[in-house]
């Protein structure tokens, strides 16, 4: 024994005597692996038995035999008739002080840096929808009696699809709203759109395929096929939409958001999708389609999705209750065509594990007793408003000059400013509490970026808006040193 008889027991006197929270039990055993860690007590150390430790310590021998145990089935100790002996331990190499050195791999070091989330939502946040307005009363009732008609067995793994009574439900809502046609065995129920583009590059593509993006776009697609190892271009956009690239090496998935393009809020016609469709089945890549906040159209009812423009098209559609709804929700989908949908069913099995069977149960009936249906209207009506009062802050109060984008619907505006850094003035937005995103963000290739703000309207009162536009410009004279 390295350590005398006396050094240990007044060592193990002193733990005990410092305990705060813990038992005897845990803090005796605690101060045995410690100084078998830091070497007081050597390897093929004889400790005094469990009879002599309880009377030096004034323990009780139940008391110590059960830390000498707990030793011993930790590997530090080993027992038997002749008493406890300290095992032999592996030594580590190095400073035991210094945390080891950390280097992510390639394919994630070169991410998009995501946005910054504060809770609450600080005001002009993109993409947060008016949660104050959330009929909170009625998702309580609705839980309430999902647990009181389901019970424990709710505790329990759900398929790994989701719940049948929601995909069934999502089912019969997209036949409805937007048009396309499919059955619940064709939808998967995913943590959000991200989980749900992340299961998209999972079953269709391989690390080096080729994927498309729009430029400017959607930051979490280029992070998930990034994140995969997928080699990602970005598409230009024009007054319709993405422009294909015909004579470039067609790629496995194409990502899109014609309904709504973010953040320029552009639609894509008619006829750049069905080139696109076309384009997608003499290649054999597949379309992606995220229907972002594709239920918010302020000028028109909503545009039908591309999913159901052809019977059976190459197109995996994506969506999700976080704008409709709320964002902690974390529920989205995506439907597949019926071949594929039979063809992953195995995959998905292995990759995904159900669970929030309480949630997707309480969200089947908001949408089968009509209201989700009735706060989609009532959301239309509030963010139609809040967009006009938006547009008419900006054109009174907004004094650098500007091009308004993608006030066709959705829950934002997006304003090319050229000329100043914009990531300089969200930051100093958000110190107060104005949390607009920078433009230039949403590009692959930074040097083609171009500059300005996106300015959500969804959770902020129209009665903030003026004040709120004149900060902006207080910001923006202060970053170019007006």
């Amino acid at each position: 024994m390295n350590i005398p008889e006396d050094g240990l027991y007044a060592r193990l006197r002193q733990a005990l005597a410092e305990r705060e929270n813990s038992t005897r039990q845990r803090t005796l055993y605690v101060a045995l692996r410690d100084a078998i860690r830091d070497g007081a007590l050597k390897a093929g150390s004889q400790l005094p038995g469990s009879r002599v430790l309880a009377q030096e310590l004034l323990l009780s021998r139940n008391t110590v035999n059960a830390a000498l145990e707990q030793l011993a089935i930790e590997g530090y100790v080993q027992r038997d008739r002749q008493g406890t002996r300290v095992a032999k331990l592996a030594s580590v190499e190095g400073a035991h002080d210094e945390p080891p050195p950390v280097t992510l791999a390639r394919r994630i070091q070169h991410l998009p840096i995501g946005v910054q989330r504060h809770s609450p939502a600080l005001a002009l946040t993109p993409g947060i929808p008016a949660t104050n307005y959330f009929p909170l009363a009625v998702w309580r009732r609705l839980m309430e009696r999902v647990w009181r008609d389901e019970g424990n067995a709710l505790l329990n793994y759900g398929e790994s699809a989701g719940e049948a009574r929601l995909r069934a439900a999502i089912a019969r809502h997209l036949a409805i709203s937007r048009g396309i046609k499919c059955e619940a065995e064709q939808i998967v129920i995913t943590e959000g759109a991200q989980e749900a583009l992340m299961l998209c590059v999972h079953l269709l593509s391989d690390a080096g395929d080729h994927a498309w993006v729009e430029e400017p776009g959607f930051g979490g697609a280029k992070s998930a096929f990034l994140a995969a190892g997928l080699q990602v271009s970005g598409m230009p956009l024009d007054n319709e939409g993405m422009v294909l690239d015909v004579a470039a090496t067609p790629p496995k998935m194409i990502y899109t958001t014609p309904s709504h393009q973010y953040p320029l809020g552009q639609v894509m016609s008619a006829t750049r999708r069905l080139a696109l469709l076309d384009y997608a089945q003499r290649t054999g890549c597949w379309i992606v389609e995220d229907d972002y906040d594709s239920e918010f159209r302020h000028r028109a009812e909503p545009i039908p999705a591309m999913r159901g423009m052809l019977a059976n098209p190459p197109v995996v559609y994506i969506g999700t209750f976080s704008k409709t709804l709320f964002p902690s929700l974390r529920i989205g989908f995506l439907v597949m065509p019926p071949a594929l949908a039979l063809a992953a069913r195995p995959a998905i099995s292995s990759l995904l594990r159900g669970g929030h069977r309480v949630e997707q149960l309480t969200l089947a009936r908001f949408i089968e007793e009509g209201h989700y249906a009735r706060h989609l209207a009532a959301m239309r009506r509030l963010y139609r408003k809040r967009q006009g009062s938006l547009l008419e802050a900006l054109h009174n109060e907004m004094q650098v000059a500007h091009q308004v984008y993608g006030d066709g619907g959705g829950l934002h505006l997006t304003l090319s400013i050229p000329g100043i850094d914009d990531e300089t003035v969200v930051r100093e937005a958000r110190k107060l509490q104005l949390a607009p995103h920078a433009l230039s963000r949403f590009w692959l290739q930074k040097e083609a970026a171009s500059s300005g703000l996106v300015l959500g309207y969804g959770n902020t009162s129209a009665a903030r808006f003026p004040a709120a536009v004149r900060t902006l410009n207080r910001l923006i004279a202060q970053q170019r040193g007006e």
